[in-house]
């Protein structure tokens, strides 16, 4: 699960019914430390770094997965393939090295092999 489906989550968006199914056993989950920056910054910013810290201590439940030269290189060629930011590309690169689904709202994600894409625009 990709960071805006931690904090449609976190923040019961109108997608957390979504997404909250792929969160019930989080030890079976795939966590880019790239994720972590990403939702650490985003909580403290706006929650507060207790909230910061919280979410985070959620992630480490998962399978934390560091940046490697691999993934870095593996995200760097999804990045230009498809055109995506840094963060983005390193998250997709880490479900295709780790053969799992991506689960997201991210419309950069939407059409992408692999992805499961929940789109906020049906909600409205």
């Amino acid at each position: 699960m990709d960071t805006c489906g931690w904090i449609e989550w976190l923040t019961d968006g109108v997608l957390a019914n979504e997404f909250a199914p792929f969160l019930q056993e989080a030890s079976e989950l795939i966590i880019p430390t790239t994720l972590q920056f990403e939702l650490y910054k985003w909580a403290k910013r706006e929650k507060g770094e207790v909230m910061a810290i919280e979410a985070i201590a959620l992630t480490e439940q998962a399978q934390v997965i560091p940046l490697t030269t691999s993934l870095s290189l593996t995200a760097a060629d999804i990045a230009l393939k498809h055109k995506l930011s840094f963060a983005d590309a390193i998250i997709y690169a880490t479900a295709q090295q780790h053969d799992v689904l991506l689960i997201t709202a991210d419309d950069h994600f939407e059409h992408l092999a692999d992805v499961t894409y929940f789109s906020k625009k049906a909600t409205k």
